[in-house]
């Protein structure tokens, strides 16, 4: 093997190492079932919103896509779930995964457009069509439920055996799994040449074609993937709440998981689910507060985080190497031999003299 594919290859059998930190991670989900089971049912609306804001992590952290319209897929896979349920299948995996197969081929079609522009004219064309998309659940309320939701949605036991209860023991434990499953796939996704060939995408896409990697195929690729998850996420929150509204295609969705994103920071897969953490228990316990101006106190929140990165950098110093996972703030500064997709983008920025 030469020094060119040996540097890449070395770097993620690294990545794909599972850290202390991560299994205690993993491990403490397990804990709401046995110390808060008061808390199940909010623990099961952390799970569902981490499972989504993974999914915009795919596009936004690792491919540089931004959307304002990523609710879309949220809310097409939970009105297919949805209405799966609500016409005789009760079934839980089915419905999971009939819901991310029509998300997904939702994210197909429309990522032939979205493949091919940037910055605002992106952000434009996403937020239109999520827009266009809930203005179109709305009008065609014989079959949505319009403004008074999806009713009549009622589920079996999951695998046969166990019933979702008021309780939430069910939903989390559901949520959790799917959340947990689909975390592996991601992580084996990412930490492959096709997740490196993302990062150069995000960071010089203008190159990649030079170099023999087709950056629109690319971004279709994670897109479509990104747009199935997305549908999974919402199609649980169907199956575990039993109805279907609006808000899940609206605007405020996707404007939250953007946040979460700042909060938990983009690009490190782990991001999407403690940024749901934070910010889910945030919003239970301020809107217990004042339900009126609890927004007030998320933007504190996000203004509080800004020197997250020099956190970081500092912990990084102190912490051993096996217990950290996450990459540098700013890789586009590091020298060449040092960046993971240097092998995929020739245009490394070179040492700093005196570095």
């Amino acid at each position: 093997m030469s020094s060119a594919t040996a540097e890449p290859q070395r770097y993620l059998e690294d990545q794909r190492r599972w850290r202390p930190l991560e299994i205690v991670f993993w491990l403490a989900t397990l804990l709401p079932l046995l110390l808060t089971p008061g808390y199940l049912v909010l623990a099961s609306q952390i799970a569902i919103t981490a499972l989504f804001a993974l999914s915009l992590d795919l596009i936004l952290g690792y491919a540089g896509i931004i959307s304002l319209g990523h609710a879309a897929y949220f809310g097409f896979g939970s009105y297919t779930a949805g209405l799966i349920a609500k016409w005789g299948w009760g079934e839980s995996l089915s419905g999971l995964a009939a819901a991310a197969a029509a998300a997904g081929l939702l994210g197909y079609l429309t990522s032939f457009v979205v493949a091919r522009f940037q910055h605002l004219a992106l952000i434009m064309i996403t937020l239109g069509f999520g827009l266009l998309l809930a203005e179109a659940a709305n009008s065609a309320s014989w079959l949505t439920g319009g403004a008074d939701g999806l009713q009549g949605v009622r589920m079996w036991k999951l695998l046969g055996l166990f019933e979702f209860d008021l309780y939430g023991y069910t939903a989390y434990a559901y949520a959790l799994a799917v959340l947990a499953l689909t975390f592996l796939v991601a992580r084996q996704l990412i930490d492959s040449p096709f997740g490196l060939a993302l990062r150069g995408i995000r960071e010089k896409a203008i190159r990649m074609p030079a170099i023999g990697a087709a950056s629109v195929a690319h971004i279709r690729k994670v897109y479509t993937i990104a747009a199935a998850i997305a549908g999974m996420a919402g199609a649980l929150l169907a199956q575990t709440t039993e109805t279907v509204s609006l808000e899940t295609l609206g605007f405020q969705r996707s404007a939250d998981v953007l946040v979460i994103l700042v909060l938990g920071g983009a690009g490190r897969l782990y991001g999407g689910i403690v940024g749901a953490i934070i910010y889910m228990i945030a919003r239970d316990q301020f809107s217990g507060i004042n339900p009126q101006y609890w927004y007030f106190w998320i933007g504190m929140l996000l203004i509080g985080v800004l020197p997250m990165p020099r956190v970081h950098k500092a912990l990084r110093a102190y912490l051993p190497g096996w217990a950290w996972r996450a990459p540098d703030f700013a890789p586009a500064e590091r020298p060449c031999s040092a960046r993971p997709c240097a092998r995929y983008v020739s245009s490394c920025v070179p040492a700093r003299s005196g570095a």
